[in-house]
Parts: structure tokens; sequence; C-alpha cells
């Protein structure tokens, strides 16, 4: 089964998405719902997606579980919910008994929007990510080069918990790359606990002027430092409009996993998720 981890929805006619504002995203400004990703899929041999969280709202969590529950191509929903809240427990424990609630996979927050850099070491949001571990539901790490310092001290103190970095915590790649990200990155993958989602790159390129030999320096770094084992696909649709086509995408990362070895392909896109998101598919 072909996965593609890391897809989103969104109405911004219906709801609020602080991220979404300045004139060079209008191209995305607009819905983008399951009946739009389908053929998507199809056309590139894409059985099945994760759908992520957009915003801060355990309304919009409660939406894609209602989704998945109804779109039998979403097999998995990484959803939001407040780490600070000292009853999340209870939280996780209701949405999974929604309709769609067994589709609930991993919970995830824009930490790399939280002033402090140092957010996920709180003690009330370590309280937060045991609650989540507790569930057997896997944590995305959205963070930058900043806030990787805490997130590589947060996978360590979690050794139990699965941990996914979004984007391969969004390397600078238009700037030409930096030292800092990539010796952080490398003590980020030392914890055997953490995957890392190769999404989201072309649009840390420069949007208009960007390759598949231009992102393999990332990729091969990453691919050095997790490992084939540890690698997963995500299309970051419709963020990845910006700066190409789904198709776009999906092809310059098999162009740059065809450099690293014959089985990298096949476990990037679909087997390493179904390990870290422990998913109950074929």
């Amino acid at each position: 089964m072909a996965i593609d981890a890391h897809q989103h929805f969104w109405d911004p006619a219906r709801a609020d998405y602080p991220w979404m504002e300045g004139p060079e995203l209008t191209p995305i400004r607009r819905a983008f719902g399951p009946a739009d990703l389908a053929p998507l899929l199809k056309a590139n041999g894409i059985d099945a997606s994760i759908v992520v969280q957009c915003r801060s709202s355990l309304e919009e969590t409660e939406e894609f579980l209602a989704v998945a529950h109804a779109t039998p191509s979403v097999i998995g929903v990484i959803g939001w919910a407040d780490l600070t809240d000292a009853a999340l427990g209870g939280t996780l424990d209701r949405l999974h008994g929604l309709p769609g609630g067994a589709k609930l996979v991993g919970i995830r927050h824009q930490v790399h929007d939280e002033a402090d850099a140092d957010w996920l070491l709180r003690a009330d949001v370590q309280r937060g990510l045991a609650a989540v571990f507790a569930r057997d539901l896997t944590y995305d790490l959205l963070v930058r080069t900043r806030e990787l310092r805490a997130a590589i001290a947060t996978a360590k103190a979690f050794p139990q918990g699965r941990f996914v970095l979004d984007h391969a915590a969004k390397p600078p790649i238009a700037d030409g790359g930096s030292a800092e990200w990539s010796d952080r990155i490398a003590s980020l993958a030392a914890c055997d606990n953490v995957w890392c989602k190769v999404s989201g790159l072309a649009t840390e390129a420069k949007w208009t002027d960007w390759d598949a030999e231009r992102l393999f320096p990332f990729v091969q770094h990453v691919a050095n430092c997790f490992g084939e084992d540890r690698l997963i696909f995500g299309s970051d649709w419709p963020v990845c409009l910006l700066a190409g086509s789904y198709g776009d995408i999906k092809s310059a990362l098999e162009a740059c996993l065809a450099k690293l070895g014959p089985q990298a392909r096949e476990k990037t896109f679909g087997v390493n998720a179904k390990r870290a998101y422990r998913l109950a598919v074929g």
C-alpha cells in the first residue's frame, strides 16, 4: 500500500487559519476536501492518506475524524488537542469514541509558532505528551531548527513514545542550508524512536526555481541520519501547490530516493508510515 502520510483539508470560508496570511498564499486560500484529493491520489498511484491538523482546534479534529469515517482512503488522522490541558487524557478518550475515532493515530501542535523555543519542555506539555503516548498515539513534531534542541530533549525524555518529524524540520533550502540544521537533525535521528517525513521540502526552496537535484542534498542528509527504515513520504498537499503539483512533488522525491538504494522508495512510500503510526492496513 502506497501512503501519503501528510496532507490537509481546509475551508477558509468556515474557519480562521492564522498562518494563511499574505498575498503569496492566495493560490491555496480556498476550500480543499476529499473530492479534490481523490483524483490526485489515483493519478499518482497512492492508495491512502493521513490527514493532518491545520489549526489549534478540537472542532477541526472532530471534523477530520468524521471525514475519515466517511472516506475509506483516509486511513489516519493527526489531530490537535491541547497538550497543556490537565484533562487531555479524557479528551483523547472521547475523541477515540467518536465515529472515525479509531483512525486517530497522532497529535500535532504548531510548535514553531510558539514564542518560546523550549515550549516542548514545559512541564504541562510534557504531562500532555505522556497522555498521548499512554494511548499509543504518535506525536508529530512541527519544528524548525530553532526548536530542534527541545525536540531532541523531548524524544530522549520519552523513549517509549513514537515521534514523527514533519518536513525534516523545514531546512532553509532557499538559503542553501545550514550547519546548525544539519547537526541538530543528526542529533535527533540518534533517537531511534523518531521518524522523519520527507515532505514540504519544495516550499522551503525557491517556489519558482527548484528541482529534485536541488532537494537531493537535504533528502540525502536525512536519509544518512535516519536510515531508510525511518523516512516517510508526505505530499503536504495542498500547501505544496505553492511550489508544484502533487505529481511534481512525488516525482521529485522518487528521483531522490532512486539514488539511495532499491528499497528506499518502498519503505518511504508506505512501510515506514505503517510502523510509525501503527496503521491497521494491508
